[in-house]
């Protein structure tokens, strides 16, 4: 049976203990992942309800929050044995633990974002106003590009902390004027609130990557397990290319969500599951927005960080980089 726990905080004692691993049950090595809820994380669900975990060998418990890039600090001291969350989520971590490592490009959000307002005509009615974000996620990251592109100031808006989920509700109360962030929720806003609308799309503003993260030293006792874990993504991935049909069925399932919704929202995203060009120009943009932060914690190593041996083993073809950036300085 599926357990899916929304964690509350980072001293979850029994997700710890059943995280540690491999131990095997029924023959299959024991592994607990992360994540959020929504169809850009869709490798995992599939994963999870087509029966590629179990193919592959493994016993897997999915974890879910109120975002996936709320789930990778579960990684550290190994809580969760993977996540899948945003390009910034997984630097921000890394900084708090090295050993945490993105293994594989997983979505490319190519319509996934959205700046939603209440009651204004457009971005400047928002001046003034409380706007939520997510902080620490690609919500953060795609408001302050919005801003950039735009020309506006920070101190134009009030930025407001609130998670994902909760964003319709709080505009609903009237608690914030308008939020940045990704779908489902400003398609479930505008089905749901009066006076809501889109007022910026992503398209020409900022497309971020979803990465898959594991903790780099529990790939190194657990190698064998990790591959079976990585080949299980990939073949998620191919069905979801191959079947969406299937995989919107599987996702909805997974989700409870609205198969016509589902249908809607997965064209918004490109499944990938390898590394390319723009996988590393996602994960610069992520460290330039830290530095600029005054939040970058040091020089940032990329060939510590980006992780490629487990697309390598299992899909060689799957890595399009020939080299990565030096690090930082």
């Amino acid at each position: 049976m599926r357990r899916r726990t929304l964690l509350a905080g980072a001293a979850a004692t029994p997700l710890a203990l059943a995280a540690t691993g491999p131990a095997l049950a029924q023959g299959r090595a024991k592994m607990t992942i992360a994540t959020g809820v929504d169809p850009a994380f869709s490798q995992f669900y599939v994963a999870k309800e087509g029966g590629l975990f179990e193919k592959n060998g493994l016993d897997v418990t999915i974890n879910t929050g109120p975002s996936g890039s709320a789930m990778v600090p579960f990684l550290v001291n190994n809580q969760v044995n993977a996540a899948y969350g945003s390009d910034l989520a997984g630097v921000i971590n890394h900084q708090v633990d090295p050993n945490i490592v993105a293994v594989a490009d997983g979505t490319y959000l190519s319509r996934w974002l959205n700046v939603v307002g209440r009651n204004v005509a457009d971005l400047d009615g928002l001046k003034g106003k409380k706007i939520g974000i997510a902080m620490g996620t690609g919500s953060e990251i795609f408001w302050r590009r919005v801003l950039e592109k735009k020309g506006y100031k920070l101190t134009d808006f009030t930025m407001v902390n609130v998670e994902a989920p909760e964003m319709l509700a709080a505009t609903e109360r009237g608690d914030i004027d308008g939020f940045a962030v990704w779908e489902p929720w400003p398609t479930r806003t505008l089905m749901a609130v009066k006076g809501t609308k889109i007022l910026q799309t992503a398209e020409g503003i900022y497309n971020n990557i979803n990465f898959v993260y594991m903790n780099r030293g529990w790939i190194d006792q657990n190698k064998a397990t990790a591959e079976k874990f990585m080949r299980a993504l990939i073949e998620a991935n191919d069905v979801i290319l191959k079947d969406r049909p299937a995989a919107i069925k599987m996702v909805s399932k997974f989700l409870k969500m609205p198969p016509e919704l589902t249908t809607e929202l997965m064209p918004k995203v490109e499944y990938d599951m390898d590394w390319q060009p723009r996988s590393i120009d996602s994960i610069q943009v992520a460290v330039q927005q830290l530095a600029d932060q005054k939040k970058l914690k040091g020089p940032f190593d990329y060939s510590k960080y980006v992780y490629l041996d487990l697309v390598k083993a299992v899909r060689p073809e799957n890595i399009k980089i020939s080299s990565l950036p030096p690090t930082t300085k």
